[in-house]
C-alpha cells in the first residue's frame, strides 16, 4: 500500500512538473519506493555522460557534413543545404539535452547534501559524526568538481552551434559555387573548434566515470 501510494505520488508529481523543478515531492516519492538520492545522483551522472557521448558523435557528423558541403562540386546545392541544416538542428537538440542532464545532477546533488547536512544532527557518537562530516565534505567537493568539468565542456557547445548556424544561414542565402568558396575558408577554424569541444567532452566523460566509481558502495 505504501509503495502504491508513493507510485501514485510520483506520477502526479511528474504531471505537475516536479521533475523539472527538482521538487521535494519527486525525491520523497522516489525514496518511498526505495530509490535513494545517492543512487539517483549516480544514475543522473550516467545519463549526463551518455548525453555527452551522443553530442560528441553528433558534432562530428555536423562537421563532416559541413566539410562535404564545401568540397561539393555538383550543381544543385539545395539538397546539401537541407542536410547541413538537419545536422545543425540535431546538434542543437543534443546540446540542450546535455545542459538538461547537468541541471538534473545539480538538483539531486543539492537535495542529497541538504539532507545529509540535516542528518548530521542525529549523531551522538562524535567519531561517527566526524567521519560522516568528512565524507560529506569530500563528496560535495567531488560533486562540485564534476559539475564544473561538465559545465566547462558544455559551454564549448554554444559557440560551435553559433558558427554552424551562421554557416547554414549563409548557405541558405547563397546557394552557389561562390558561397562554397567563401565557406571553405572557414572549414579549418570550425574543425579546430569541434575538435577542442570533443577533447573537452572526453575529459568530462572520464571525470564522470571516476565519480561513478567513487560513489559505488564498497
Amino acid at each position: 500500500m505504501r509503495i502504491r501510494t508513493a507510485a501514485v505520488l510520483l506520477v502526479a508529481c511528474l504531471g505537475f512538473g516536479c521533475y523539472q523543478s527538482g521538487g521535494s515531492l519527486y525525491f520523497d516519492a522516489l525514496e518511498k519506493i526505495g530509490v535513494e538520492k545517492r543512487d539517483l545522483l549516480i544514475k543522473r551522472v550516467r545519463r549526463a555522460k551518455h548525453a555527452q557521448q551522443e553530442a560528441q558523435e553528433q558534432f562530428r557528423d555536423a562537421l563532416e557534413e559541413f566539410q562535404s558541403v564545401v568540397s561539393y562540386e555538383g550543381g544543385d546545392l539545395e539538397d546539401k543545404y537541407e542536410k547541413l541544416r538537419s545536422e545543425y538542428v540535431a546538434s542543437a537538440k543534443r546540446a540542450e539535452e546535455v545542459h538538461d542532464r547537468i541541471s538534473g545532477i545539480k538538483k539531486v546533488s543539492g537535495k542529497l547534501f541538504e539532507e545529509w547536512e540535516q542528518e548530521l544532527g542525529k549523531y551522538t557518537d562524535k567519531d561517527m559524526l566526524r567521519m560522516s562530516r568528512k565524507q560529506l565534505t569530500q563528496t560535495r567537493s567531488r560533486s562540485a568538481e564534476l559539475i564544473a568539468t561538465m559545465e566547462r565542456a558544455a559551454s564549448r557547445m554554444d559557440p560551435v552551434l553559433k558558427k554552424l548556424e551562421e554557416r547554414v544561414l549563409f548557405l541558405k542565402h547563397n546557394l552557389n559555387a561562390r558561397a562554397l568558396g567563401s565557406l571553405q575558408q572557414t572549414s579549418s577554424a570550425l574543425q579546430a573548434d569541434v575538435e577542442a569541444l570533443i577533447s573537452e567532452m572526453e575529459t568530462s566523460i572520464a571525470e564522470a566515470d571516476r565519480f561513478i566509481e567513487e560513489m559505488k558502495p564498497e
